[in-house]
């Protein structure tokens, strides 16, 4: 059987992954729009994460598999069409994951100095469609809209002191901008309150020890919570805690402070508001600050609703980040997709109504949870594909042609796809630049250039 992924993140990695361990014959082909793989991995994970990219030798070592082969460049929707990799192949998986941001829907979210964090994450981990983002951090405050593991991570980006940076992955350009960034205080906001923040423990932790910047947090926020939280499952509950700690604990700053140094950085978490306008500047410009209601909750823990109080309040801000979620998008008319919940509607992977056609990863089941998470995801849409394999839901008695067909019209369309071993070769180059610079890579970011190093 032939097998096509597209996509080549986590998702699209895992589903090829677990079909080529549990299936002694298949093949499996993994297209790319990119000339390089590994998604969210590579343009997602915040570049002080060095560890969370480890996933990336597994994901290699199944590319290297002389059953799997990797197709990048190559855009599914327009270069070739779903229908097309129908005829082609046995069985075609969708794992092209979440490639926009929710939007907040309320007036001034397009003036200059408002982005979103998926923007954002992609201008400093070097997504070509972000690289000339160009963000302004001139100001002195910045304001990030939601409470998850995004938003502390850019917390912690644009707080960081330049030489933990310096090693890392992160652009050149993003360091150099950093370098320049007169931001020294970053509100984090939510529209509900701690027990229901989305961010980990292993991130708050980081934020808080995070050399330079001082945590502050209201205590009148947190009254309580002590005794709310004590039947709450383990990770919320210690996360609380942690949270209550930090409020309380009169740091050894507030001591300098007396003496006059002051932590030259601060960060904050607000809690229970709700953006209602990004306020412009007096010649209407650029963002200035935000408006925000004023919320109280209904009903308890994840499940509560937060409701306007008809009370408001605006914070100044010259620079708003919305960390509210990412979204994906129908990728060919031929695909079903509800547009309410931002998925393809499946059933266990299998797409409704369209036999031979699955989706794992984010465009599954909505873009939440962690690379574990959606390794789970990944196996379980994995397992239906090789049940319907097995079980003769899918024909495999035609003999499908794979990448032969799909050659030909990428070929008449004037497509050249980029190999893994094409990947490698760039990959080299990165390793080498970033080596020169004393850190894990320099990324490319156009690209142009990256097909140029191999010759396309």
């Amino acid at each position: 059987p032939r097998v096509c992924v597209v996509g080549s993140g986590p998702a699209g990695f895992y589903t090829a992954q677990h079909i080529l361990k549990h299936h002694g014959r298949a093949l499996v082909d993994i297209y790319e729009k990119l000339p390089v793989p590994f998604g969210l991995v590579r343009f997602g994970v915040a570049p002080d994460h060095p560890e969370v990219k480890n996933v990336i030798n597994t994901f290699t070592q199944t590319a290297h598999s002389e059953r799997c082969a990797y197709y990048g460049n190559v855009t599914v929707g327009r270069d070739v069409t779903v229908p097309e990799l129908q005829q082609a192949y046995h069985a075609v998986v969708l794992s092209y994951g979440a490639e926009d941001s929710r939007v907040l829907g309320i007036p001034g979210e397009n003036l200059p100095g408002v982005y979103t964090a998926r923007a954002f994450v992609g201008w400093y981990n070097g997504l070509p469609e972000n690289r000339d983002l160009k963000p302004d951090l001139s100001c002195e405050t910045a304001l990030i809209l939601g409470h998850g593991n995004v938003a502390l991570d850019i917390a912690r980006i644009l707080l960081s002191p330049l030489q933990l940076l310096r090693k890392t992955d992160i652009t050149d350009s993003s360091l150099a901008a950093l370098a320049c960034s007169k931001v020294k205080r970053v509100w984090l906001v939510g529209r509900r309150g701690p027990l229901q923040v989305a961010f980990t423990i292993k991130e708050l932790r980081e934020m808080i020890n995070l050399p330079g910047a001082r945590a502050v947090l209201d205590p009148a926020d947190f009254t309580g919570l002590e005794s709310a939280v004590k039947d709450a499952p383990r990770p919320r509950k210690r996360l609380t805690e942690l949270m209550i700690k930090t409020a309380l604990e009169k740091p050894v700053e507030m001591q300098a402070v007396a003496a006059g140094a002051a932590a030259p950085r601060e960060w904050g978490l607000k809690f229970q508001r709700s953006p209602q306008e990004v306020l412009p500047s007096a010649d209407g410009r650029r963002a200035r600050g935000i408006r925000m209601a004023l919320t109280c909750l209904e009903g308890s823990g994840d499940s509560a609703k937060a409701i306007p109080t008809g009370d408001v309040e605006e914070l100044e801000c010259g620079l708003v980040l919305s960390s509210i979620g990412y979204r994906s998008l129908p990728l060919d008319p031929a695909v079903p997709f509800d547009s309410q919940r931002g998925i393809v509607p499946n059933s266990l992977g299998r797409v409704e109504g369209v036999p031979g056609l699955y989706c794992s990863g984010w465009v599954k089941r909505g873009p939440t949870g962690v690379i574990i998470t959606t390794m789970n995801d990944s196996f379980d849409t994995a397992q239906s594909v090789l049940e319907d394999l097995q079980g003769d839901v899918l024909d495999i008695s035609p003999s499908r042609e794979g990448f032969g067909l799909v050659e030909s019209i990428l070929r008449s369309r004037g497509v050249r796809p980029v190999s893994f071993s094409d990947w490698e070769k760039i990959d080299a180059v990165e390793v080498a630049r970033g080596k020169a610079a004393g850190k894990a890579r320099e990324k490319i970011v156009d690209p142009a250039e990256m097909l140029r190093i191999i010759g396309h």
